[in-house]
C-alpha cells in the first residue's frame, strides 16, 4: 500500500475508534437523546454540504424515501440513542468491542431477508465465535467488570440494529445509481426528524453546559459523522472496499486503547479474549468466495449508514 493509503487508513480507524470516547464524554453534559440529535443534525448538514458543493442531488421517489426511513430508524435512531445511554454508565471499550459484533447480526438478518441464500462453513464458524466472544464480554456472572446490566443490554441490542440496518441497505439501497453521499445526507436528515420528535418526550433533561462535553457533541457531528463519510468514501474509491474493511479492526483497537488511556476504563481479561474472538469472526464473516471476486462500490453505503456505519 503507498504512504497515501496508510495515511487515510490510520485517519479513519482514528476517527471512527474516537467516537466511543467522544460520546463518553458527550454524555456528561447531554442525555442520550440530545446528543444524537445534535450529531444527527450537525452530520447532515456536513454531508449535504459536500455533496450539493460537488454538485449531487438527493434521491426522488416515495419508495426510495420509505427504504431510507426505516435505514434511518435501524441505522442511526436506535443504535446511536442505545449506545449513548449505555455508555451513561458503561465502559466506551466494551461498547466498542460490542459494535464489532454488528457482522454477525447482519448475516442474521440477510438470511432472514432472504438477501443470503447459504451460510458457508466459515460464516457458521463466525457465528459461533462471534457469539461466544460476546458472551466473554458481557461476563454475565461477573457483571461488574464491563458495566451494568442495562448498558451491556444497550450495546448488544444497538449492535443488532447496526447489523439490521446494514442487512437492509445492501437489499433495498445499494445498487440503484444514487450517489452514496447524498443517500448518507438523506438517512442522516431522516434520523434528525426523527430525534426531533423524541425530544419532549425522551431528551428533554437540563444540560450541564461543561466545555468537554460541547466540544466531545461538536466533534462527533461534524468529524466523526460527517468528514469521515467523505473519507471513507475516497478510501474505498481510491484503495478499494477490501483496504477499507480494516477499518473494522483499527477502530477497535483504537477504542479500546483509548478508553484506558484517555478514561482510565479497567479491562478485565475476559473483554480481551471476547474482543480478539470478536475480530476473528468479523474476519470469517467478511471472507468471500474465491470464484466471486469483491465488487469495488458495494459495501459502500452500508459503511455510511452507521456513522457513517459506526456508532
Amino acid at each position: 500500500m503507498s504512504k497515501a493509503t496508510y495515511t487515510r487508513l490510520a485517519a479513519l480507524s482514528l476517527i471512527w475508534g474516537s467516537v466511543f470516547m467522544w460520546i463518553k464524554i458527550s454524555g456528561y453534559g447531554f442525555s442520550a437523546v440530545q446528543m444524537v440529535l445534535i450529531r444527527l443534525a450537525l452530520g447532515a448538514i456536513v454531508i449535504l454540504a459536500i455533496g450539493y458543493a460537488k454538485g449531487l442531488r438527493l434521491p426522488k421517489g416515495a419508495a426510495t424515501w420509505g427504504h431510507l426511513a426505516v435505514a434511518a430508524l435501524l441505522g442511526n435512531a436506535i443504535p446511536w440513542t442505545l449506545y449513548a445511554e449505555g455508555e451513561m454508565d458503561g465502559s466506551s471499550s466494551v461498547a466498542a468491542v460490542v459494535n464489532g459484533s454488528a457482522p454477525i447480526w447482519t448475516l442474521a438478518a440477510a438470511l432472514l431477508l432472504g438477501s443470503e441464500k447459504r451460510v458457508t462453513g466459515a460464516k457458521a464458524a463466525g457465528v459461533l465465535l462471534g457469539l461466544g466472544g460476546t458472551a466473554l464480554i458481557a461476563s454475565p456472572w461477573n457483571g461488574a467488570g464491563t458495566g451494568s446490566g442495562s448498558s451491556i443490554l444497550c450495546f448488544f441490542l444497538g449492535s443488532i440494529s447496526f447489523g439490521a440496518s446494514f442487512a437492509y441497505m445492501g437489499k433495498y439501497l445499494v445498487g440503484r445509481g444514487i450517489p452514496p453521499l447524498m443517500l448518507a445526507g438523506g438517512q442522516l436528515s431522516l434520523a434528525t426528524v426523527m430525534l426531533a420528535v423524541v425530544l419532549p418526550f425522551l431528551g428533554m433533561q437540563s444540560i450541564t453546559w461543561r466545555t468537554d462535553s460541547v466540544l466531545s457533541v461538536i466533534v462527533l457531528g461534524v468529524v466523526c459523522t460527517g468528514f469521515a463519510a467523505l473519507l471513507n468514501f475516497e478510501l474505498i474509491i481510491k484503495d478499494g472496499a477490501t483496504v477499507a474493511s480494516t477499518v473494522t479492526y483499527l477502530m477497535t483497537a483504537v477504542a479500546v486503547l483509548l478508553g484506558a488511556v484517555a478514561l482510565h476504563e479497567p479491562l478485565g481479561w475476559t473483554v480481551w479474549v471476547g474482543a480478539v474472538a470478536v475480530l476473528a469472526a468479523t474476519g470469517l464473516l467478511r471472507r468471500k468466495p474465491k470464484s466471486a471476486p469483491e465488487p469495488a462500490a458495494r459495501p459502500v453505503t452500508p459503511q455510511v449508514g452507521s456513522a457513517a456505519g459506526k456508532p
